[in-house]
């Protein structure tokens, strides 16, 4: 497998330690912090990009490995679709929703499973595996059946139907673990230490995920002719998505194709929200959210490993972060399917209902561009969404 030419080694975020990036751990052998790819960039203009494929491999300088080879099913080349009637709610210049539902399996997580298993073969990898709140671990069983892998996902109780039986139709195997997403991650961390070949892939335990992820940023820019959106509101669980767009916001800028940074946003559910109670406490990382509940069960993580990335680059760009009740974040996800016919997930949902919040607190500015993230497809939710419309009688 070809590597990116300017890849240069791994830094673990926590305590500095460096790693050959060929041979990277999943997480940091010293501290078990997170590990992070740094690259030696150099310049790069629009009009090397025009004739490259649209899927996220069209930005090869943001990513480990070069694009032929890569594990990939044309992910990415998802469509920025605008919601004018939002905008006039939001008393801004214009809104636009990144529809990741559009990917292969629906979700953003293709990106970084594309990421993430690419890495594993380079690896000589046999076997990939995750503990998942379901929806990356059905894209992670997708990519891995591409690769002519095996895939391991740990998914808690509380996943829903569509993504564990996915998860099985890709040829996955799949534990399904009694409680939630803290109870998955403490048996995939066992499952790991006991199969010292089997690759992790999950966002944060690997170097690489949320390189994929910030892919999508890169589709933003490049669709707004290159400039830089003045707000991105990112529903937001692990943090990767997060830190991903902040990376992939700063190489733009370093390779010269835009000169500023966008306002990041957190959107998080009130029942879970360790990232945005961090972030108003002033605090460089999170503590354990305690009793977690939420419907919005893709964002459900009670304690993210990238939690004082995505801080960093919540302060790094003066941006943000709104816990938001789950009842809000399923009208948003509904109502942008009422007025713009655009389907979002319930988790998603949180980044339209933190959108509003911030309005009514005076934080958009009447000429503002604001992006909202679409994680995932609204079909994958369907339940979710229609039982949040018979609640209102309809």
């Amino acid at each position: 497998m070809e590597t990116n030419p300017a890849l240069g080694d791994v830094t673990c975020t926590a305590c500095g330690a460096r790693f050959d990036a060929e041979a990277a751990p999943g997480r940091c052998p010293d501290c078990d912090g997170v590990l992070d790819a740094t690259y030696d960039r150099g310049a790069l203009s629009p009009s090397a990009l025009a004739g490259r494929p649209r899927s996220m491999w069209r930005y090869r300088e943001l990513l480990p490995f070069a694009p032929d080879g890569a594990v990939s099913m044309m992910e990415g080349g998802t469509p920025l679709v605008s919601a004018p009637s939002l905008a006039e709610e939001l008393g801004v210049e214009s809104v636009y929703v990144k529809d990741e539902g559009r990917n292969p399996t629906g979700t953003i997580d293709d990106r970084a499973a594309s990421a993430a298993v690419t890495a594993a073969v380079a690896a000589d990898a046999t076997d990939v595996a995750l503990s998942t709140t379901g929806e990356d671990g059905q894209s992670a069983a997708a990519y891995a059946a591409r690769a002519g892998l095996a895939s391991h996902s740990f998914v808690p109780t509380r996943a829903s139907f569509t993504s564990k039986a996915m998860v099985n139709v890709h040829g996955g195997d799949m534990s399904v673990v009694e409680g939630r997403i803290g109870d998955a991650d403490a048996a995939f961390a066992d499952a790991v230490a006991e199969e010292a070949d089997w690759h992790p892939v999950q966002a944060f335990a690997t170097p690489y995920a949320h390189d994929g992820l910030g892919t999508a940023y890169a589709e933003v820019a490049e669709d707004l002719g290159w400039t830089t959106p003045d707000r991105v509101v990112h529903a937001t669980g692990r943090g990767a998505g997060l830190y991903g767009f902040y990376k992939a916001a700063r190489a733009l800028r370093d390779l010269g194709l835009v000169d500023t940074l966008p306002r990041l946003y957190a959107a998080q559910a009130e029942g879970c929200a360790p990232i945005v109670r961090a972030f108003e406490e002033g605090r460089e990382s999170h503590e354990p959210w305690e009793r977690p509940d939420t419907i919005c069960g893709r964002i459900e993580i009670p304690d993210p490993a990238g939690s004082s990335l995505a801080l960093d680059a919540l302060r790094g760009t003066d941006g943000g972060a709104v816990a938001v009740p789950d009842a809000d974040a399923l009208e948003g996800a509904t109502s942008l399917a009422e007025t713009a016919g655009l389907e979002l997930g319930a988790s998603s949902g949180a980044a339209v209902a933190a959108a509003r919040e911030l309005a009514d607190r005076g934080e958009f500015d009447a000429d503002d561009t604001v992006v909202l993230v679409n994680a995932g497809a609204g079909s994958k939710d369907d339940d979710i969404l229609r039982s949040h419309l018979m609640s209102k009688g309809i």
